[in-house]
């Protein structure tokens, strides 16, 4: 069975967050701690400049805070990258004790969700919460790289550049509250161009549960965010709702909020850094400032890779909820 668990004693101290150019530019670009000037960001690899912007949002964190490297007791991060090189190598000019993590694209509110289940068991003071995600390396890891100039799909998202970190403790103005770890869910769906109908049933999955275990409806959060559902996912976890006779006015997607329209980004953004980023630079101020008591977030993760998708095989999908509020 399916647990949602209670905490009483995490919060979130301090957020962080580096973006690309292109988001930058977006509606939420002045909300950002840094832009990047460029997609290369001064290095040799797309994979180096994403490696290269964790490491700056982590460092960030630390900064914000005013703590040292030994105040942490650990870092939780993951990426979208083979073996997780992007948060691994970040963590290497770190002295601090690390755990990668692989989710996809719900690998933010995981290393959220680990981070502060450890703190609440006693087990750790402080930890680094984050993920990261590069436009260039994903789509070269699970499409087509862009120097072919393949035509995009309708359907299909831009995988968002940037890092978003948060630094997990035992005081704050943002408490942790909830959290329900999710299943993995397959639809059958097989087009790696429209993730945002394989991810949606699990989306609608992880919600069910939460709510259900705690007796809840959607309003009562002033928010629900999901991570990367974009245009096509969203449409489909409203009908999935309405099929269950729960409202969805107060929904959002972290994807649909880092570009505009005249960006021309098709379903909207994808990546850990959509749900990272949005929480740290946009939805972690609202609830620092009161403009919001209760946000859920649902990030939601398409877990394939190139062989299956070669191999023609469906996207399992899955989601983790977890559940913040204001202090106060």
């Amino acid at each position: 069975m399916n647990k949602t668990f209670l905490l009483n004693n995490v919060y979130v101290e301090e957020s962080a967050s580096v973006v690309g150019p292109l988001e930058g530019a977006g509606p939420l670009g002045d909300l950002f701690d840094v832009v990047i000037p460029d997609i290369i960001y001064g290095e040799s690899s797309f994979e180096k400049a994403e490696r290269k912007m964790l490491l700056e949002s982590l460092s960030l964190c630390l900064k914000k805070t005013n703590y040292k490297p030994e105040d942490i007791d650990l870092v939780l991060a993951g990426d979208l990258l083979n073996q997780l090189i992007s948060a691994n190598f970040a963590a290497r000019e770190l002295p601090i004790a690390f755990a990668g993590i692989f989710g996809a694209c719900s690998a933010f509110a995981l290393s959220v969700a680990l981070g502060s289940l450890l703190i609440e068991g006693g087990h750790f003071e402080r930890v680094i919460a984050g993920a990261c995600s590069h436009h260039e390396t994903a789509e070269r890891t699970f499409r087509f790289p862009t120097e072919l100039g393949v035509q995009r799909a309708p359907t299909a998202h831009w995988t968002m550049s940037g890092a978003g970190t948060v630094v997990l403790g035992k005081q704050g103005p943002v408490a942790v509250k909830e959290v329900t770890i999710g299943r993995v869910v397959d639809y059958g769906i097989k087009d790696a161009s429209n993730l945002g109908a394989a991810m949606a049933p699990a989306a609608f999955d992880t919600l069910n549960l939460h709510l259900t275990n705690l007796g809840k409806r959607p309003e009562d959060y002033d928010l629900i965010a999901t991570g990367d559902l974009g245009s096509i996912g969203q449409i489909c976890l409203k009908h999935l709702l309405g099929d269950a006779s729960l409202s969805s006015g107060n929904f959002t997607d972290c994807g649909l909020l880092v570009y505009s329209t005249a960006q021309d980004i098709h379903a909207g953004a994808s990546g850990c850094a959509a749900s990272a980023c949005v929480f740290a630079s946009y939805l972690y101020p609202l609830l620092t400032k009161g403009l919001l008591k209760k946000v859920l977030l649902i990030a939601t993760g398409a877990l394939f890779g190139q062989t299956t998708a070669q191999q023609k095989d469906s996207i399992p999908a899955v989601a983790h909820a977890v559940a913040f509020e204001k202090v106060g």
